[in-house]
């Protein structure tokens, strides 16, 4: 099986290149990968919950999909075994809808017969990535006043998954009255 390139190769963000072609056929990237990330929302999402705390990313950059999903395991696990399957409610707030693309160039003997340089340079799809802005949530974790701690470090894991560097905001949820 083939080796992920480094992240350093895909972590700018821009805008993705859409070919355009007089052959309405190859207008389109055909095939979308498969995401890895299973679940967006685990716990109890019907609960209310005193606190939510906030994942918030300090840079813009793409985030690959399997990189989200080994961190949801992490904090999701350790939230599950803390605060119990119904003590917490967790969301991620980001999704791959960026598909990341590689030109194969084959080096080293006999190379010339596989390659077309760039000629056809458009690329296969390889995986995809969430392009997240500066100050965008990218996950949110509510609980109650006894679980702040360990939802702190719930977030801390998830965020030594992921590139980029964090920050973790608390803020307490106001009960709505209505008269």
């Amino acid at each position: 099986m083939a080796r992920l390139r480094k992240f350093a190769s895909y972590r700018k963000v821009e805008r993705p290149y859409t070919r355009t072609s007089k052959f309405r056929k190859k207008s389109f990237i055909r095939a979308s990968p498969n995401l890895k990330i299973i679940r967006f929302e685990m716990g109890d999402p019907k609960k209310e919950f005193d606190y939510t705390l906030k994942l918030i990313s300090k840079t813009d950059l793409q985030i690959r999909h399997d990189a989200i999903e080994s961190a949801r395991q992490t904090s999701n696990r350790v939230l599950e075994k803390e605060l119990g399957k119904m003590g917490y409610f967790m969301k991620i707030m980001i999704y791959p809808f960026h598909v990341l693309r590689e030109n194969p160039l084959a080096s080293g003997a006999g190379a010339d017969r596989m390659s077309t340089g760039m000629k056809m340079s458009f690329g296969k799809p390889i995986g995809a990535a969430a392009q997240v802005k500066k100050d965008q949530k990218v996950c949110i974790v509510r609980v109650n006043k006894e679980g702040i701690e360990i939802a702190k470090n719930a977030l801390k894991r998830f965020s030594k998954k992921i590139p980029n560097s964090y920050f973790i905001s608390v803020k307490e949820n106001k009960p709505v009255t209505i008269s």
